[in-house]
């Protein structure tokens, strides 16, 4: 089994949690910028965060054979703090590096009208820059932020195909899978979604344009709960080819749209249900 994390916040993990994840397959990861669970005092400290994101971690996971790349953002829960929207102004400059694959993490956290200012802005700066957009539903009213999420991204112009709506649950799934957005699930030990849901929502859904995520960070979350849905998956009379496509190629076809996802340094693939995956190629 391979996989391709699309979802995980590797600043907050150890080395350790590289090596375990190593050993279970992960072979690529895609780090969101994100709330780093303590006010900013500055606009400042996301400048040391993001050249961390782009220089730092990549070395750190190609220690263990893991890729790495990363989004960046101003993030919704920060959006609502001033001193934190002058980095808006600064973004360009990261958005136009190698290894940013995405702008993200953006959406909705509180649903204020600063939020609303600071996405519809950001999702500009998708179209601007080409990127595609990793969006954050609000972990409270979430069916509620999941269609506000939709209406702005249908206002601000981006591709439906270059948009994941993550964070969803078995009440939000339906709404996105008909946008024609990409489904994202992050999978926790205690909230949000488990590997057995994971499971009844692809059986229910299918396996298109679905991004299985640990979305580990500082809070209780495991960085191997990818690993532990592909084996639900396998329990549940998926095949191995099912699994890969939601574990490996749906990542790489999502953030391969940036044309910037380098899977040079990734094992050769084998072949899936006779198809063939070219190393260092999108699926």
């Amino acid at each position: 089994m391979r996989i391709f994390d699309p979802h995980i916040h590797m600043t907050s993990r150890t080395t350790d949690d590289y090596a375990a994840m190593a050993a279970h397959g992960v072979q690529a990861v895609v780090e969101p910028a994100f709330w780093l669970g303590q006010p900013r005092t500055s606009a400042a400290s996301f400048v040391d965060y993001f050249d961390g994101l782009i220089g730092w971690e990549p070395f750190r996971a190609s220690q263990y054979g893991i890729k790495h790349h990363c989004t960046i953002a101003l993030n919704p829960k920060e959006a609502n703090d001033p001193r934190c929207r002058e980095i808006l102004e600064v973004l360009p400059r990261y958005l136009a590096k190698d290894g940013v694959v995405a702008v993200g993490e953006v959406g909705y956290d509180s649903m204020t009208p600063a939020e609303d200012e600071v996405f519809a802005h950001q999702l500009a700066l998708a179209v601007r820059f080409g990127l595609p957009a990793l969006v954050h539903t609000p972990h409270r009213d979430k069916a509620t932020g999941t269609t506000r999420t939709l209406d702005v991204v249908r206002e601000s112009g981006i591709e439906a195909s270059y948009v994941a709506v993550d964070h969803l649950n078995e009440v939000t799934v339906e709404e996105v899978a008909n946008s024609g957005c990409w489904m994202g699930f992050s999978i926790y030990p205690d909230t949000k979604m488990d590997p057995d849901r994971m499971v009844a929502i692809l059986q229910q859904y299918g396996t298109a344009r679905m991004l299985v995520n640990s979305a580990a960070d500082w809070g209780r979350s495991d960085p191997l709960r990818t690993y532990a849905t592909g084996q639900a998956m396998l329990a549940a009379g998926f095949t191995d080819d099912d699994v890969d496509q939601v574990l490996w190629r749906n990542p790489i076809a999502f953030y391969g749209q940036s044309g910037r996802l380098d899977m040079s340094s990734v094992e050769p693939a084998e072949t899936y249900a006779g198809n063939s995956i070219l190393r260092g190629a999108p699926a």
